[in-house]
């Protein structure tokens, strides 16, 4: 069975682009809707990620919070892309920025598109309690807030957001 643990953060600065090992492009689409998971009626989010020269089909339970259920299944890249176009909602393109920091590979999301002006910093953790040390370049925690989820910028991408909501998780 494939746990995710995940924290999800914003930046407080770029000193993060010093770092920068690596960068991926990604775009990425939902064949579920939020509408679907939040009323109950699916209890995951089935999410299509075609990455550089691969592709997947990802599951995620849809419980909120650090820790849910997660699969990733390897499909053709052609496949992927029809895929894609039975997406609902837009799709989600961004560049992800792989740092290391304080011995954990941080995912940095730099969002394109509807989405563009987002960044978000992630870590995957090997628990839900474990300690891991803070760059000087993270901000607010946002893991348990709901429109920073990619599947709810397909649905209402960050182009759409209120000045408060864009300012943080302190505001809307």
């Amino acid at each position: 069975m494939g746990v995710e643990i995940e924290r999800k953060f914003l930046l407080a600065g770029d000193g993060w682009r010093r770092s920068v090992e690596r960068t991926q492009a990604m775009a990425q689409g939902y064949l579920s809707d939020l509408d679907v998971l939040s009323g109950g009626i699916q209890k995951a989010s089935i999410r299509v990620r075609i990455e550089g020269e691969a592709a997947f089909l990802n599951i995620k339970s849809a419980q909120s919070g650090p820790s849910r259920l997660e699969f990733d299944y390897p499909v053709p890249v052609e496949d992927a892309r029809q895929l894609l176009e039975l997406c609902v909602g837009g799709l989600v393109r961004k560049q992800r920025h792989y740092v290391r920091h304080g011995g954990h590979l941080w995912e940095i999301d730099e969002f394109e598109g509807e989405n563009a002006g987002l960044v978000v910093a992630e870590i995957e953790l090997d628990a839900v309690d474990e300690a891991f040390q803070r760059p000087d370049w993270l901000g607010a925690e946002v893991t348990e807030l709901q429109r920073y989820y990619n599947l709810a910028l397909a649905d209402r991408p960050y182009s759409q957001w209120s000045e408060a909501e864009r300012a943080g998780p302190a505001a809307g």
